[in-house]
């Protein structure tokens, strides 16, 4: 019969009890209580470290090789690095963080020395970082991306670097105190253009709590941040959405992939209150995404749903609302096959400015929009498709749908407004069209 060996823990209650267990070389360390003004720790390989709460006046817990870290509370200034980890080791082994809060951002890197590792999360709070001073940042597709409150990012240019991941329930920030940056942040190493090029994070799970998120960016510029955010370089089977996510300022995006996605489930609402946000954008590869819960904007030019580049096999999504002016329902720019918005997807506002691809342009509110080289397959709209705005086109196809379903009928509401402006060889048959403007149907030359 197999026996488990017992771990024996030493009990530390003092920051200089804590600062003797670890130079002792106590392999696990339970701390009971507050402990404050502690300078940066360091734990030694196979150390693990639980319980209580560890204050640092400015970096908190730095890991090295198969550490854990359990239902312990890690604070410093918001501005500072709560929990990161040690470069110089080639191999992380596991890194395990369970039931871990934190203020301050947590920031794992493979650079330097760093091959190998794989990191576990099992429940970790973020609650409050701020990110705005993180001079590193991907580029790509003319965006600058910001660091995440949980940031794991494979900086190595060698694609022989692997880290693997599972991380599990993260979250970030409140309504009341939204992370300064983005929430949750995993990337690859990636070229100037945004497309993958070196090492990678390859993750089974990407599972995420309730996210808060505000960039703090200033309108009109080539940044951006993400709630949940994808970067290039990076591997997963399933992300999954358990909580509602929510951005607030101007270029956030709510739900953002660069990378190659298997699925992407989200079960809670998505929602975006600043200028030129967008629900979900897609610069990567995704099979199958589900979006089973609303997807609403709020802002000049924030936009729902976005396919810019990469690929996207199927796209399900419960019901897509915009209210600013410029802000578009849904654009596809490249090869979609299957849509589906099981309810209604509407838009209001008029001309506005939004942030496209790093650049500033001034489209207008259409609620579906089909752009030139881009392609639906078969779309499905269980609900109605409809625009409130003056002078707009509620359906613009300037590219092609195969077949086109719409339960409740294409509406434009506002004045002077059209129903659907489309290339020659679109099936309209059974969709109730109608506009206040009187032109239902305008073809493209």
């Amino acid at each position: 019969m197999a026996h488990t060996k017992t771990v024996e823990w030493t009990r530390v209650s003092t920051p200089s009890e804590l600062g003797a267990a670890i130079e002792g070389g106590e392999l696990a360390i339970e701390v009971a209580g507050t402990l404050k003004g502690m300078q940066m720790i360091t734990l030694a390989p196979g150390v693990r470290l639980r319980g209580g709460r560890l204050e640092f006046g400015a970096k908190g817990v730095r890991l090295t090789r198969d550490n854990i870290l359990e239902d312990v509370t890690i604070a410093t200034a918001e501005h500072e690095v709560a929990i990161l980890n040690d470069t110089s080791f080639a191999d992380l082994g596991t890194l395990t963080l369970r039931g871990v809060r934190t203020t301050g951002q947590v920031l794992l890197l493979a650079r330097e020395a760093v091959r190998s590792g794989h990191v576990q999360v099992e429940g970790l709070t973020i609650e409050s970082a701020e990110l705005r001073g993180r001079s590193e940042r991907p580029h790509g597709f003319g965006v600058d991306a910001m660091q995440g409150a949980f940031t794991l990012w494979n900086q190595q240019p060698d694609p022989a670097v692997e880290i693997t991941a599972e991380l599990m329930d993260v979250a970030a920030g409140s309504a009341d105190a939204p992370v300064r940056g983005s929430g949750v942040f995993v990337g690859g190493h990636g070229d100037a253009n945004g497309f993958a090029d070196g090492g990678r994070v390859r993750l089974t799970t990407l599972r995420t709590g309730e996210i808060h998120a505000d960039g703090g960016i200033p309108a009109g510029t080539d940044l951006i941040s993400g709630g949940v955010f994808v970067v290039s370089g990076v591997v997963v089977d399933q992300v999954l959405n358990t909580g509602p996510v929510t951005a607030y300022g101007p270029n956030d995006m709510v739900l953002d992939n660069w990378g190659q996605v298997q699925s992407w489930i989200t079960t809670a609402a998505v929602t975006s209150y600043g200028p030129s946000g967008i629900g979900f954008v897609n610069f990567g590869d995704i099979d199958r995404l589900d979006v089973r819960a609303p997807i609403s904007t709020h802002g000049v030019g924030a936009g729902g749903f976005t396919v810019c580049d990469g690929s996207l096999r199927s796209a399900s999504i419960d019901s897509i609302s915009t209210t600013g002016d410029g802000a578009v329902g849904i654009q596809v720019s490249r090869e979609l096959p299957e849509l589906e918005v099981r309810g209604d997807l509407i838009t209001t506002g008029g001309t506005g400015t939004s942030l496209v691809s790093g650049e500033q342009v001034q489209p207008s509110a259409i609620a579906l929009s089909v752009k030139y080289g881009g392609r639906i397959g078969q779309a499905f709209i269980g609900g109605k498709i409809a625009t409130y705005g003056p002078h707009l086109v509620t359906v613009e196809v300037d590219g092609e749908i195969g077949s086109l379903t719409v339960d409740g009928g294409i509406h434009a509401e506002g004045e002077g407004s059209g129903g659907i402006r489309y290339r020659p060889g679109l099936d309209l048959t059974g969709i109730v069209i109608t506009a206040a403007s009187g032109d239902t149907r305008l073809l493209i030359p």
